[in-house]
């Protein structure tokens, strides 16, 4: 079934999804007692959703119906929450109050406009981006001259998109026009999934142990972990209401607070000496919302909503004040059984895993998301059970392979549905010759961690040799040492594997990134990488550099100092990738001028000229925009 542009839309900037609650805000309207048959954390459906705008619209006819269907823009899609915008620019102010280069445009007034126009050189995102997963960007990457021309500005955008994914933001079909235009709602549903990142990010046993006061048995320690950060935060507050004496049960950040009745108890238990007792006597909603936000201000919890935010039941805002508790009090101890202590312990010190299995989760979970999923998936392990997902992301890397009448679509109740798409799954890599030795759907139903991520890692490199195979080698087959060959060239210094050691240090792809886009690097920035500061030092900057090119990667400055020979591999494809996707020297008629930032097609690159440009499936491996 199509789905509207809008309806699509709409997910992607809630992460995949679209509940009944946040359908209520982003139209600024109530729905109707017949549209609202669930709570307010229930999905919405794409039938619901036409209903609700033609009763909005006043149309009901099928033709109407079908021009909303086929109709590009909607002035429904492009309006935004000023209250969300005004806290995100307060968060902003707050965050970003120290840096030397904004301190000229902030503090940014929330009642105008401005923070659109300052974020249309990408210098504000990608700073924000830092902010929220510290190091993600080298700022010596970022064109931060005062006056930037576009292809300079178009490079800051790329990075940002790029590093965007690569800390877990859904950007798909958002490119970099979006941003230099100043599209509000594509510009402020990106900051509000970066702000959500960072504010959930202690929600793990790493950052925040006393978590393990939330589970009964040691079993629990790891099932409490694979769930999605702001599910840990629902269950937290749970456990603070049920202290307190509190009856019902918080599902949502949206209908289940509308009453302030549960904020009025959590601070209560958090913060008992601040607690004023005429919130619990107060009879309207409104009232108490404002008892509320006075107890948290005694607290020193900076406000992220107004009284009416809550009323309203904004759950973005909501979501936010409640992870800005967490953060500034959460009222857990370290008090736990011995039992359950050892289970956290041992989680905390190996991420739960090997590291470098939670290293490649979390490329693989990022990678996922960025293929445009039905679903956000938050733990590879959990989430992908159920075949769907992986269903999904094969038929969009071979189309045609899925037979999807044989496929179940979640939620799936019976265990052997699950086992028979996963059982398709792993019937269609060996298809595509997957080595999988002793692989059975059974064993992704079950969660085996090792046969999962051999799974997911030849199907990242399937999508990536297929897309090189069209680029360049005319349905010739590509392989491994074609990739190392064709980089060896490109540099002085040859190395002769993706495992060779001499990789650690960052050099060799310095020169590969400034042998295929000259002046992509900045020499006088880089360190020699002997030390291991200097090698973390060239790595990020590697990293960043490939990113404000237009490679959508997502390894760690580690996977280079390690040497991880998968993710070199991929860096190296994915370097080549871009190169083959550049147009011909002598097709390029938008070439910066000399001395502009970068952008421009290298010269030497003779390996560029006639290439198709055909291939749909390159906007899920690069962000680049045509200058």
């Amino acid at each position: 079934k199509k789905m509207s542009p809008q309806f699509a839309e709409m997910r992607r900037e809630n992460g995949g999804s679209l509940k009944l609650c946040e359908l209520a805000e982003k139209i600024s309207s109530d729905l109707t007692e017949e549209e609202t048959t669930g709570s307010g954390d229930s999905e919405v459906d794409f039938e619901l959703f036409l209903r609700v705008h033609l009763r909005l619209q006043g149309q009901s006819s099928e033709e109407n119906a079908s021009a909303f269907l086929k109709s590009p823009t909607s002035t429904l899609i492009h309006t935004i929450s000023e209250s969300e915008k005004s806290s995100y620019v307060s968060h902003i102010n707050n965050y970003l109050a120290g840096d030397e280069f904004l301190s000229k445009y902030l503090p940014i007034d929330p009642s105008t406009d401005d923070l659109f126009e300052i974020a249309k050189d990408g210098i504000l995102i990608c700073k924000l981006i830092n902010v929220a997963v510290p190091g993600t960007i080298d700022e010596r990457a970022l064109n931060t001259k005062t006056l930037l021309n576009p292809w300079e500005r178009n490079e800051n955008h790329t990075l940002c998109l790029n590093s965007a994914k690569a800390i877990g933001c859904t950007v798909v079909n958002i490119g970099t026009q979006d941003f230099i235009e100043g599209r509000r709602h594509l510009v402020l549903g990106v900051i509000s999934q970066i702000i959500k990142i960072q504010l959930l990010a202690n929600l793990n046993l790493k950052k925040t142990p006393q978590l393990v006061e939330l589970v009964d048995d040691s079993k629990d320690v790891e099932e409490l972990m694979s769930l999605a950060p702001e599910k840990i935060l629902l269950r937290w507050m749970n456990f603070q209401l049920k202290k307190g004496g509190y009856l019902k049960t918080v599902t949502n950040f949206s209908s289940d607070v509308k009453d302030a009745e549960a904020y009025a108890h959590l601070l209560n238990v958090l913060a008992p000496e601040h607690t004023d007792p005429s919130v619990f006597s107060a009879k309207e909603p409104l009232e108490r919302a404002k008892l509320v936000l006075h107890h948290a201000d005694r607290m020193g919890c900076r406000r992220y909503l107004t009284p009416r935010d809550i009323v309203d039941g904004s759950p973005n805002l909501n979501l936010a004040f409640v992870a800005h508790i967490f953060q500034h009090r959460n009222g857990l101890s370290s008090s736990s059984s011995s039992s359950i202590q050892t289970a956290a312990n041992k989680h905390i010190e190996d991420g739960g895993d090997d590291p470098q299995i939670s290293r490649e989760e979390r490329v693989f979970r990022f990678w996922l998301n960025s293929q445009g999923s039905s679903s956000y998936i938050d733990n590879v392990f959990e989430d992908l059970r159920d075949g769907w997902i992986l269903l999904e992301t094969l038929d969009r890397i071979s189309p045609g392979t899925v037979d999807w009448k044989a496929a179940s679509p979640p939620p799936i109740r019976m265990p052997f549905r699950k086992v028979e798409n996963c059982n398709q799954v792993v019937k269609i890599g060996k298809q595509i010759k997957f080595s999988l030795v002793n692989i059975a759907g059974n064993d992704i139903v079950e969660g085996n961690k090792k046969l999962i991520l051999a799974y997911l890692w030849q199907l990242m490199r399937h999508q990536m040799l297929q897309l090189l195979k069209s680029l360049r080698f005319h349905g010739k087959e590509i392989t491994d040492g074609d990739i190392l060959t064709w980089a060896n060239h490109k540099v002085s210094a040859k190395v002769e594997s993706f495992k060779d050691k001499r990789l650690s240090s960052g050099m060799f792809y310095l020169e590969l990134l400034s042998s295929v886009h000259p002046r992509s690097v900045d020499w006088s920035v880089v360190t020699g990488g002997r030390s291991e500061e200097e090698k973390r030092m060239n790595a990020r900057y590697v990293i960043s550099i490939a990113r404000k090119m237009g490679c959508s990667i997502f390894l760690l400055p580690e996977d280079i100092m390690e040497v991880n020979q998968k993710m070199m591999l991929m860096l190296t494809a994915t370097i080549m990738y871009w190169t083959l996707m550049k147009p011909p020297p002598q097709q390029n008629h938008h070439q910066p001028p000399q001395g502009g930032g970068g952008g421009s097609s290298s010269a030497s690159d003779n390996e560029s000229s006639g290439i198709s440009l055909a291939d749909d499936d390159s906007a899920s491996l690069s962000s680049t925009d045509d200058s």
